[in-house]
């Protein structure tokens, strides 16, 4: 089948990588139905910002990942499923793991479960680099040991390895795709760049962050979604689980001083109390291999840190109304 006949189901399209995901897909030639939270305001969350001539070529099913009748409807008729829809929060997972559990777990199931029904050719779980905890050595490679340090993390890795089950027990042609933080246009502002990008942006001089040592290892959303797609686009993947990552860290405190230096170089930092997690929680150090990746596909990282974040602020600097600045998000 040539690309135009292949229909791919992304789920958590209408998230912040769902939906870069469901736009370069589009532009490659594929035909996308978008799994989107259904919600009573006909919200389709990032989607409502793509460009109409992207979205004429998006269908788009309304649903909960959570509910295994709607799953298995959306699924039908497709060729490939990219399933990104989460819960990722880890300060929300402290206090309602529940959640976590029911979308993260128990949607990966439904997800699996409707594929191995409905024989699906290929099936992308997305996984996170939080699954590994802090770094036991770097560069952090696939066989590195998982670690749940929070309860998010914890969902995540029941939901890799019900994934693997499932290639391993029903031959179903999974792939466990492992991308490190991911940063860019649209995410939200919970996470650690938004946050400090929209503080100075909204004219701060004191950015509040929380430890500022901890370091990560930062993909920019288009070269994370050219991973999802050089993946599904490789035979050698099936079976696999495979980082996406730069194989470059740096601590929240350098990413901090470069953001200002780009947006106000008046600013300082300040470490606030309430964003700290509990120490045996937070992941110190995060710094993925990506051997693995450039072994089975074509993917190379394209964009630098300082092209990204560039890329990133004047994003943010036209869309501050649609964050709330004033407040900690968690």
């Amino acid at each position: 089948m040539g690309m135009a006949e292949m229909k791919i189901l992304v789920t958590g399209a209408d998230g912040f990588i769902g939906s870069h995901l469901t736009e370069e897909l589009v532009k490659r030639g594929y035909q996308v139905k978008a799994f989107v939270y259904y919600n009573s305001f006909n919200n389709w969350g990032w989607l409502d910002t793509v460009p109409k001539e992207v979205m004429h070529n998006v269908e788009i099913f309304q649903g909960d990942i959570r509910d295994p009748n709607g799953v298995e409807n959306a699924v039908k008729g497709v060729d490939a499923i990219f399933h990104l829809a989460a819960l990722i929060a880890i300060p929300f997972s402290y206090h309602s793991p529940d959640t976590y559990v029911d979308t993260n777990i128990k949607g990966t199931l439904n997800i699996l479960q409707a594929a191995r029904k409905n024989n699906i050719g290929r099936v992308l779980i997305t996984s996170t680099s939080e699954v590994y905890g802090t770094a036991q050595y770097v560069p952090i490679d696939e066989k590195h040991p998982f670690q749940g340090q929070s309860p998010y993390s914890a969902t995540k890795i029941g939901a890799d390895r019900l994934a693997e089950s499932f290639y391993r027990s029903f031959e179903l042609p999974v792939t466990i795709v492992r991308p490190f933080n991911t940063y860019g246009p649209r995410q939200s502002a919970r996470a650690v760049i938004p946050t400090i990008i929209t503080q100075l942006l909204a004219g701060n001089t004191t950015i509040n962050l929380g430890i500022l040592t901890t370091t990560r290892d930062f993909n920019y959303v288009l070269d994370t979604v050219n991973g999802f797609i050089s993946i599904y686009e490789s035979d050698k993947t099936i079976g696999e689980e495979i980082n996406i990552a730069t194989q470059k860290e740096i601590s929240i405190g350098q990413l901090a001083e470069e953001l200002i230096r780009q947006i106000n170089p008046n600013a300082r930092i300040c470490c606030d109390k309430e964003r700290l997690r509990p120490n045996k929680s937070e992941v110190n150090r995060l710094l993925g291999c990506n051997k693995k990746i450039m072994q089975l596909t074509d993917w190379r990282p394209q964009y630098s840190l300082e092209e990204g974040l560039k890329n990133t602020i004047d994003f943010f600097s036209k869309n501050m109304d649609k964050y709330k600045t004033d407040i900690y998000n968690l």
